[in-house]
């Protein structure tokens, strides 16, 4: 029986839907349910109502502006409004069956379908907003419990244990909605609920500030080559030879050969320092995956956030990577998504030997010309407007990887490349104290648990 455990339940001590997997009573699974009930607790039902989001297939109606619709992959921010959802318009937003669903400032989301189960946001805004069925909309009843502290309760190790427990299924798991009211919530006081709130709203306002700081650095290169001089016009004609056109570019869509292109082209050839292109100024990386590890640091197109400029990454087993998980990574190479490029998803890497998508035209800084001014320059209104043009596809448009290496560029002078590089440290920068204001709250709400509410709040006013 060496590494074996064993628990041993009496029948009449079976939960309400009468568990008998034995993965349920794990002995950690006892002992912290144990530890939760020595206090006082009560169920999450107590103070939320739990619903979920729209089961209505809307799917074609996808766009890329309009009404926020977050799914079950928007869930990794704990700040809803920092996903990049896709969107819906307005007759779907308003139709009678997606009322259910609209979301307001203080709504609790959770994911409850597929691999990320127990993944926790909070709505921040009361802008017009939705989400679909793979999300519970867990809303405060404003009796005695803030949502920021259940908030951070769910992504403790007590909630999420428990949140793991009740999931059901095999080929896809789930946390059903009937299961939140065996979600045990304990209790603490008013004064402690409204110190989590204050250090989960610094959170929110340092990445705030953070998004600021990136809006300022696209700016600079904004103003820098004049692109606020131009002024959007009504659409003309253009007209080309078929030797400036199909013989030269391969291209016979009208989209390609808007008169606004030409504007952007000029603008960028106009920079009194003069201009280059990416694939001059940087590398692009090509070292293929040999796959040869058991798994990998994985990033996908999901993974890049478009706010912020950041990738996160999933540990993958070998044998379950995609096929297009194939090129390898160092730190501070650069991933452009070649995949809905307007989005602006351009990311630097802050780890090494990530293992990316083929989605991603990756490139490496060789000279003078600074990572975070390409990146930032990529992100802008301009450059994901003029990506648009070597669009092909229609369902699942996509550019060439060619065509991010063919982009025009200026020359920026050094104190510009500076002036955008200090600027994306400070937005980093504040990132950083946001993660680690949110551990904060994290640990004293576990400590809570541990050592009591006296020592959580000594120790949360020692730290924030």
């Amino acid at each position: 029986m060496d590494g074996l455990e064993i628990s041993e339940i009496q029948l009449s001590d079976l939960e309400r839907t009468a568990r008998i997997d034995a993965e349920f009573y794990k002995k950690e699974n006892l002992a912290i349910a144990a530890l939760i009930k020595k206090a006082e607790f009560c169920p999450v039902t107590d103070y939320f109502t739990i619903s979920d989001g729209n089961h209505m297939s809307i799917s074609e109606e996808f766009q890329t502006e309009g009404v926020p619709y977050y799914r079950g992959q928007d869930i990794y921010n704990t700040f809803i409004e920092e996903a990049s959802p896709v969107c819906i318009d307005e007759d779907t937003f308003s139709h009678p069956h997606m009322i259910r669903s609209h979301l307001r400032a203080g709504d609790v989301l959770m994911s409850i379908v597929g691999a990320i189960v127990g993944n926790s946001a909070i709505v921040s805004s009361d802008a017009a907003a939705t989400c679909s069925c793979k999300l519970a909309i867990i809303r405060p009843k404003n009796n005695g419990v803030l949502p920021e502290y259940l908030l951070i309760y769910i992504k403790t190790k007590y909630g999420q244990n428990q949140i793991q427990k009740f999931k059901r299924g095999a080929a896809q798991t789930g946390f059903l909605l009937e299961d939140f009211d065996q979600i045990c919530l304990p209790q603490i006081s008013p004064h402690l609920q409204y110190e989590i709130r204050r250090v989960v709203n610094r959170s929110r306002e340092a990445i705030v500030c953070a998004n600021q700081k990136c809006k300022q650095a696209e700016n600079i290169v904004l103003s820098a080559v004049g692109y606020h001089d131009i002024e959007d016009g009504p659409l003309t004609a253009s007209v080309r030879s078929l030797k400036s056109s199909f013989l030269s570019s391969g291209r016979l869509d009208a989209e390609f050969y808007q008169a606004k292109y030409d504007e952007y082209l000029k603008l960028i050839q106009r920079y009194k320092g003069g201009y280059s292109y990416v694939g001059t100024e940087f590398d692009q990386v090509l070292k293929m995956c040999d796959r040869t590890h058991s798994d990998y640091p994985y990033v996908e197109i999901g993974d890049v956030n478009v706010h912020s400029g950041i990738a996160t990454y999933n540990v993958i087993s070998t044998e379950l990577l995609p096929a297009n998980a194939k090129i390898m990574t160092k730190r501070g190479d650069i991933l452009v998504s070649t995949v809905r490029p307007n989005r602006g998803a351009v990311a630097i890497l802050d780890s090494d030997s990530l293992l990316v998508s083929g989605a991603f035209t990756v490139i490496r800084q060789k000279g003078h010309y600074k990572k975070e001014t390409l990146q930032t320059l990529l992100r802008t209104k301009l450059y994901r407007d003029w990506l648009l043009r070597y669009n092909v596809g229609t369902s699942y448009p996509v550019i060439k990887d060619e065509d991010v290496l063919g982009m025009p560029i200026p020359l920026f002078e050094l104190k510009i490349h500076d002036d955008i590089e200090a600027k994306m440290q400070e937005s980093f920068s504040l990132r950083r104290k946001s993660k680690e204001l949110l551990e904060y709250a994290k640990q004293a709400v576990e400590m809570v648990i541990e050592h009591g509410e006296e020592a959580a709040l000594e120790w949360l006013h020692d730290k924030v």
